[in-house]
């Protein structure tokens, strides 16, 4: 759902902000108390990037504003039904949903050619009469924005000027981004409109909406339903509550969702979406959805098969960036990951690199989110060839380019054992699209090498020694 570029997704994004009006909008207050894009101050650089796991909401937004067309995931589908004796549908293109011309017409202008994995089983669910209640697990770019949104402008009566359809974002940010999709794919459907309940907007007392789709943050939603009143929740017909993984890591936001939903009528469809469905999204998601279907897609195998695997022995760090300086006139043939464990290293390699002359991106979590998805932006349009990066980008970025990771710090976790989970999704980078990849990991003590001996026992894959003099191997991978 992403732009083309960055500067595309930030003039939406401010677009998306002006259709609010002229509001003075406090970013702060719709934000988790932790720092929202994952800012850490000055003298905190050689913290890991385990500080940035928590940061769900700056990963989610980032992956939106990077997204420029849906992920091609051979993930199967897996659908529970409420009612198992009743026939499953999925559809293979939008007509088949039969949907209302001027919301088909924003389907396609949107650049939706035929319904994604996740659409195809979720939308027939969505559209049915009577309504049914879903729990959704689907990642970022599988289309599950555009599912819900479908579902809310298909419920909506354009006739009635009140509030239909409450969507709940964890962030502000996150909040506008789904505003934008609401209005893509709207806009042949002047009649339904949309309003943002985010705390920038001053509504006066006693005010009742006549705007069909409310969206914004859990705290506003609920004072506006509860306090003010500009809603009356018993006219909601479809509830969706998105990003339930990153609410329930919200200090707040899931004892607000919670009591949003117990002021809905029974008959309000209830659909829920998760990136992950670990035990607390479970609990959170069967609190919140009664009787739900549920629609998960089973985890795809990561394999090694494509990627060839070497170590490089060094005795310091010093020496391992004169292996990579050795390396790097191979690697630049293509592009390459380097990832680091810690931002000061990654800020000192990223530096070290630049000051001997190579052209090299630096991504780290201490960066906003809009810095981030910027150089990720310029790494994917070939303008860097090489992006120095800590685990912030380990997951869910795929550049096609990449046929190179290197491991400039084994990836360990806060005990000091291998993480073998990091370990997959960094070198995964590479290899994909059934090509060749390459992953090089620098070893530079007894620890380390330890750290490398415990890695190929969990994967079962032999990893073997590099010679920085011997570079023919490498050169026919990386190209």
């Amino acid at each position: 759902m992403a732009s083309d570029s960055w500067a595309q997704a930030v003039d939406e994004q401010e677009a998306a902000a002006e259709s609010i009006g002229s509001l003075q909008i406090n970013e702060k207050d719709d934000k988790p108390k932790a720092e929202a894009n994952g800012a850490k101050t000055e003298g905190e650089g050689e913290k890991t990037e385990e500080d940035d796991k928590d940061d769900k909401a700056a990963q989610s937004l980032l992956n939106k504003l990077i997204r420029s067309n849906l992920v091609n995931t051979t993930n199967q589908v897996e659908v529970l039904q409420r009612d198992p004796s009743s026939p499953l549908y999925s559809v293979k293109s939008f007509e088949e949903l039969r949907l209302k011309p001027q919301l088909l017409q924003g389907v396609y202008a949107m650049g939706f050619n035929r319904p994604s994995k996740i659409q195809e089983t979720a939308l027939p669910m969505m559209l049915a009469e009577p309504p049914q209640n879903l729990i959704a697990q689907s990642q970022s770019g599988t289309g599950k924005t555009a599912a819900f949104v479908l579902a809310m402008l298909s419920h909506v009566d354009p006739e009635n000027k009140w509030p239909q359809c409450l969507c709940v974002s964890p962030t502000y940010e996150l909040a506008l981004q789904t505003g934008k999709v609401i209005e893509q794919m709207g806009k042949f459907y002047p009649e339904v409109q949309l309003v943002y309940a985010i705390r920038g907007n001053k509504l006066e007392r006693g005010t009742r909406l006549q705007e069909q789709i409310v969206i914004g943050t859990p705290g506003t939603v609920l004072d506006w339903c509860q306090k003010l009143k500009f809603i009356d929740p018993k006219k909601i017909k479809v509830f969706v509550l998105d990003e339930a993984d990153v609410m329930i890591a919200t200090q707040g936001h899931q004892d607000q969702s919670i009591r949003i939903q117990r002021m809905l009528p029974k008959t309000c469809q209830m659909l829920l979406f998760s990136a992950t469905f670990e035990e607390t999204v479970w609990n959170f998601a069967k609190r919140i959805v009664p009787d739900p279907n549920i629609i998960k897609l089973k985890r795809e195998e990561e394999t090694l098969d494509t990627i060839k695997q070497y170590y490089v022995i060094c005795n310091s760090k010093e020496e391992k960036f004169q292996a990579l300086c050795n390396i790097y006139g191979a690697i630049t043939i293509a592009q390459a990951m380097i990832f680091c464990h810690t931002r000061r290293t990654a800020g000192w390699l990223a530096g070290e690199l630049s000051r001997e002359g190579h052209q090299v991106a630096l991504l780290s979590g201490e960066m906003q989110v809009e810095q981030r998805a910027a150089v990720i932006e310029r790494f994917r349009d070939g303008k860097e060839k090489v992006l120095v990066t800590t685990n912030v980008c380990a997951r869910g970025i795929d550049v096609e380019q990449v046929s190179v990771v290197i491991n400039f710090d084994l990836p360990v976790d806060k005990d000091g054992n291998p993480d073998n989970e990091t370990y997959l999704h960094r070198i995964g980078r590479t290899g994909r699209f059934g090509k060749r990849g390459l992953a090089i990991n620098m070893v530079d003590s007894k620890f380390s090498m330890n750290i490398l001996n415990r890695i190929q026992e969990h994967f079962n894959k032999k990893i073997e020694k590099l010679d920085t003099d011997d570079l023919d191997e490498i050169e026919k991978i990386a190209n």
